[in-house]
């Protein structure tokens, strides 16, 4: 415990560029704070500071204070985690999910993760894939289903769920009338899609897919909530690419020749000191979400899953 103390000391030295107020800061005399710097530079076999008339830190320095952080922040979630496991009062698990996310899905989530956990409460968030991504680096969420591909590093990955996508139009489209439908066929409609902003990766893939498919849409409108995208749809402003049919008489969904617009979701959740049922709830998760009859899991690569190589079926 000696080396963490020597750690959060070098932190509030790093912080202050002064050892006087430093010392002023964590109560102690100077003198013996200069000393337990001096220990961990020797320890660490670098130079943290450039003392002269102004403290500087090093590049050494500057590499420590980052990793020193990181590294307190984890060990003191983990003694916290530990410290609500004794007591029993692991309660609570914070996770996020995608406004899009059915809420039939969602309540199906939430009572088979009560069924299992039931000691635990799971409290879930509306938040997009990027705003997960931003919570779950600083800690904010526990766990977080996220809309692939999106760059987690430093994060673990959950069984992915691959679904097939097709596409909703007004019942009076005159391509209403076909069974299946390819990209193709959509060209000079419109498209109306979440904002880039809440999954880039996942927006960047699916247009990717349409172009080389032969589908550019004439203009793209942005949507989040479901109600508004059935509203632009209606209205003709384009089409929405869906897992499955909506109960609307107003709008039909049609399957996409070849299914070559995926859409994969994944659970991410912090590899330091995570939640004890993180894990449990992606496997729920996936569970759930498989079970519409047409999703599957994709099975697990050869090296380590990266959400960053998982794209849309483009063959």
């Amino acid at each position: 415990m000696d080396h963490l103390r020597s750690l959060r000391y070098f932190l509030v030295v790093a912080d202050e560029l002064h050892f006087g107020r430093a010392a002023e800061r964590l109560g102690i005399a100077q003198p013996p704070l200069s000393q337990r710097v001096k220990r961990l530079e020797a320890e660490l076999g670098a130079k943290l500071f450039e003392r002269g008339r102004r403290i500087t830190l090093t590049e050494a320095g500057e590499v420590l204070r980052a990793e020193a952080r990181d590294l307190l922040s984890r060990w003191d979630r983990m003694t916290a985690l530990v410290a609500k496991a004794e007591r029993g009062e692991l309660d609570s698990l914070r996770a996020g999910v995608p406004p899009e996310l059915p809420g039939r899905v969602l309540a199906a989530i939430l009572t088979k993760f009560a069924d299992e956990c039931p000691t635990v409460r799971l409290d879930l968030q509306e938040l997009t894939t990027a705003e997960q991504a931003r919570l779950l680096a600083d800690r904010g969420l526990d766990a977080g289903l996220l809309q692939l591909p999106v760059d987690v590093v430093g994060l673990d990955l959950g069984p992915v769920v691959d679904t097939p996508l097709g596409v909703v139009l007004p019942r009076d489209s005159p391509l209403a009338r076909r069974t299946e439908l390819t990209l193709a066929d959509l060209t000079g409609e419109g498209l109306v899609h979440s904002p880039r902003a809440a999954a880039p990766g996942n927006y960047d893939a699916l247009l990717r897919t349409c172009w080389d498919h032969g589908f550019r849409p004439a203009a793209i409108r942005h949507a989040r909530n479901p109600e508004f995208v059935l509203g632009l749809v209606l209205a003709g402003h384009g089409v929405a690419f869906e897992p499955g049919p909506r109960k609307e008489p107003r709008v039909v969904w049609r399957p996409l020749t070849g299914e070559v617009l995926r859409s994969r979701m994944a659970f991410a959740w912090p590899p330091a000191s995570p939640h004890p049922q993180a894990a449990k709830l992606a496997e729920i998760a996936a569970g759930v979400l498989e079970d519409d009859g047409v999703s599957r899991i994709v099975p697990p690569e050869p090296r380590a899953a990266r959400p960053w190589d998982l794209f849309y079926d483009r063959s």
